[in-house]
């Protein structure tokens, strides 16, 4: 696997597909991290990180409103291990107006576009969730 970014962001957009509740993916520091945005962010109920012997694996439980439509309408990888994107504090972009999240990578940790905005730091830009 040579984008494991991109393998975690796929899987939730296949399993919201599907309409099932919860996904199992391969665990790392960046997924927890992106994870823990989304929880915060209030676009997936919950995540817990299980430990089955040396095999670690993060256990996602998606939201859906009580009309079973689910609340993650667009999830999308934008710096690709090909060609990596980057914005300065300036050049952050708002998702559709401010109705979605950017989550960066910068140097002081994984974090939306907002928080980056608010610490006036720029970063690599890996997902979009609307």
């Amino acid at each position: 696997m040579t984008d494991p970014i991109g393998d975690m962001i796929t899987r939730i957009r296949n399993t919201l597909i599907a309409g099932h509740k919860s996904l199992d993916i391969p665990a790392s520091r960046i997924k927890n991290e992106i994870a823990k945005i989304l929880k915060q962010e209030g676009y997936i109920n919950d995540y817990k990180l299980i430990e089955d012997g040396v095999k670690k694996v993060i256990k996602i439980e998606l939201m859906y409103t009580p009309e079973g439509e689910a609340v993650i309408k667009e999830i999308r990888r934008i710096s690709k291990p090909g060609c990596r994107i980057y914005a300065n504090k300036k050049e952050l972009p708002r998702v559709r107006g401010g109705l979605g999240i950017s989550i960066l990578s910068t140097s002081r940790g994984i974090m939306t576009g907002t928080e980056a905005r608010r610490l006036k730091i720029g970063g690599e830009l890996i997902c979009t969730v609307l």
